[in-house]
């Protein structure tokens, strides 16, 4: 996991995957079949105005990013209406695993 800044995710999201826009985190999965593998860049700032867009607390909204990281390891996709139900619904489960 490497905590950014939205400028810092910014290069990153342009000079990787060609977006021009801020995201809260972008996953590079190098997972096989024997191993999840990969690595998690996450904007700070994305973070804390997503907590406050959503009213949660900053600390639950990092937690959900980093199991949606972990998730895309794991083979869920994000990009269809249906797909983001289903990682969602993934998150809230870890979430209530993980938090209680």
């Amino acid at each position: 996991f490497v905590f950014f800044t939205d400028e810092n995710l910014l290069k990153i999201n342009k000079d990787f995957l060609r977006h021009d826009y801020f995201t809260d985190i972008i996953s590079f999965d190098y997972s096989d079949s024997r191993a999840v593998s990969g690595e998690i860049y996450i904007s700070v700032d994305r973070v804390a105005d997503n907590a406050g867009l959503y009213k949660t607390s900053v600390a639950k909204e990092l937690h959900r990013v980093i199991f949606h990281g972990i998730l895309h390891f794991c083979g869920y996709k994000d990009k269809t209406k249906v797909d983001k139900l289903v990682m969602r619904s993934k998150e809230d489960g870890l979430l209530r695993k993980y938090l209680g």
